[in-house]
């Protein structure tokens, strides 16, 4: 049985600094390793990715939605992880302020965007950091969607979400 999870997820920026955290090395999911804020949508969210992020930037960080600024989805990704359809809803944002609140997640950070790459973190929000370095801010929503290339080696396939009926 394939099961779903959904999830919302912020990059946030201040300045020329992005907001990553390192995962704690007890975590389940990627121990040790670097990533956004962001988490898993609540029941009553399921149709609001962004009541679920701004819920996990202040319980990550302790930011308000006050704080935000130019708040705005920038990226969906959707993968097969095992026998789960996981979909992610990344925004973007920059921040009034740079002190955060540390909880048991791990430890908050800001690293210069010329450093980012250069830290351990998954394959796919590497490669969604590359695209955003690449092609962001950008006025479309990307849809990225996981698999594998021709020589097996896992991709993240991109395309602007677009309405068909407004072009």
């Amino acid at each position: 049985m394939i099961r779903t999870r959904m999830m919302a997820t912020a990059m946030l920026f201040n300045g020329n600094d992005l907001l990553m955290m390192k995962r704690s090395p007890t975590r389940t999911l990627n121990p040790g390793m670097w990533a956004a804020v962001g988490g898993h949508m609540e029941p009553e969210e399921i149709n609001d990715p962004l009541t679920t992020c701004v819920r996990e930037i202040y319980e990550e960080t302790g930011f308000n939605e006050a704080e935000l600024l130019n708040m705005r989805l920038q990226y969906i990704l959707i993968r097969l992880n095992q026998k789960e359809v996981r979909q992610q809803f990344i925004y973007t944002a920059e921040t009034t302020r740079r002190n955060v609140v540390q909880t048991n997640e791990g430890i908050l950070h800001w690293i210069p965007r010329e450093q980012v790459l250069d830290r351990e973190i998954p394959f796919i929000f590497h490669t969604l950091l590359a695209h955003y370095f690449d092609h962001g801010p950008s006025q479309n929503i990307w849809v990225g969607t996981a698999g594998s290339s021709d020589d097996s080696s896992p991709t993240v396939r991109w395309t602007a979400l677009v309405d068909p009926m407004m072009t």
